[in-house]
């Protein structure tokens, strides 16, 4: 558990911030553009039914962590709906993600960077570990110095989206938005797969909630106002992305540069810089945050290494979840170094873990809120429309089949452990 010095510290305008830092990442970056160049102009319509997605999907995350704040997260809300092993995998599931995406949003932040200044793959490496050490930096010395940060990189983040839409709506076409959907129908359903990517973030904040200084009162009030933020910023850039026709080969990932370039002029290049560091910074905040405290509460229950359950005796915070997640990012780091896999490679294996951990949070929501008919077809209403995207996710499943398949061995190594925890407790 959290030491009581640090609980209770977090108000609406902090978990505002943490939820536009946790979604809004390294999806706006990259996506409106390669969206755009998977189904067109008709990539618009894969935004529309995400950001439509996204919006009971997350107030489900919301509603249940008003009710049940738990470090745990979506694993906690599923060991409740259902079994603590359905929980604890989901929780693993969700901790895989991280460790693997984390590195890809540090890796895509500093692409931006060292496209703008000119620099080696070196030294985009050197500038995504100088973010991640930064995220697990003030996570070490915990949340209210975290939160503070949040506030402001998202509000930095939010000007210069806002700068590049308003300098880039200028030279909007409608040419450019004819034939409407140049590649079929199913390009915006794999579009709409990709893009899911670009709303992954609220369950992040779910492990968090035992922070928050009134959870009933502030979550759903800050979901709401956070869902709006983040979907008019989403699909502002896609339609500027795609009026302008920035987007094609050799462009479509770096297209957000050009626009920032062309609204800022001179100064373009610094603020695409300090973009790219923003819009990474924040969800690495966020998802460090989540990962060391859902590992924490996975060793606590005997599901993960009791390792894990250290905490620091001077801030009180997830000193052995930090220090694992350090070794993780160090290992993907290596493997990305030596070129045998990219990052196109590495951003759709989370992706399938991602969905599924949606899928597991929606499902108990549909159980645990049952009292509340409104939450229950929210939660019904996610738990269809996410499924959906898991049609479309190709060979990407076998990465949680390879993980169930380790889980399952683990299980059975660590039956007895696990018995003699529960009857200590």
């Amino acid at each position: 558990m959290i030491h009581p010095t640090e609980r209770s510290s977090l108000r609406l305008h902090h978990i505002v911030a943490l939820y536009v830092g946790s979604v809004l990442g390294c999806g706006v970056l990259i996506l409106p553009g390669l969206s755009a160049e998977i189904a067109g102009p008709g990539s618009l319509l894969s935004w529309i039914f995400i950001i439509v997605l996204a919006f009971p999907m997350a107030l489900t995350m919301g509603l249940l962590s008003a009710r049940f704040p738990n470090d745990g997260g979506v694993s906690y809300f599923v060991t409740l709906a259902f079994n603590e092993q359905v929980g604890a995998l989901v929780g693993w599931f969700f901790l895989v993600s991280g460790i693997i995406g984390v590195p890809i949003l540090a890796l895509t932040g500093a692409g931006y960077i060292a496209a703008a200044y000119g620099l080696s793959e070196f030294w985009r490496i050197v500038i995504a570990v100088s973010i991640i050490l930064a995220g697990l930096f003030l996570n070490y010395i915990g949340m209210r110095i975290s939160s503070q940060v949040q506030i402001a990189v998202v509000l930095g983040t939010i000007c210069i989206l806002v700068g590049a839409f308003i300098g880039s709506y200028r030279t909007v076409e409608l040419s450019h938005f004819t034939p409407f959907i140049p590649n079929g129908w199913m390009s915006i359903g794999y579009a709409a797969t990709l893009l899911f990517w670009s709303y992954i973030g609220w369950e992040a904040v779910t492990h968090i909630a035992e922070e928050f200084e009134d959870p009933k009162r502030d979550v759903v009030r800050g979901t709401i106002i956070a869902s709006i933020i983040i979907g008019s910023l989403y699909l502002l850039t896609a339609y500027v992305v795609v009026g302008t026709h920035m987007y094609g080969p050799g462009i479509s990932d770096v297209s957000l540069v050009h626009l920032i370039e062309g609204s800022f002029g001179q100064y373009g290049m610094i603020l695409t810089g300090l973009t790219g560091l923003f819009v990474c910074l924040a969800p690495s905040i966020s998802y460090i945050s989540a990962a060391s405290r859902l590992g924490y509460s996975l060793a606590v229950t005997g599901y993960a290494p009791s390792f894990l359950a250290r905490l620091s005796e001077r801030y009180y915070t997830h000193i052995g979840g930090l220090i694992f997640l350090a070794g993780c990012f160090s290992f993907i780091f290596i493997v990305y170094s030596t070129g045998l896999l990219s990052l196109a490679f590495l951003i759709q294996l989370p992706n399938s873990t991602f969905i599924l951990t949606y899928i597991g949070g929606c499902a108990a929501g549909m159980v645990l809120l049952k009292d509340n008919r409104y939450a229950v077809f929210l939660s019904a209403l996610s738990l269809i429309l996410t499924s959906c995207i898991l049609l479309f996710v190709s060979w990407a499943i076998f990465f949680p089949l390879g993980i169930i398949l380790i889980w399952g061995i683990f299980l059975i190594r660590n039956r007895k452990r696990m018995g003699d925890l529960k009857r200590s407790l």
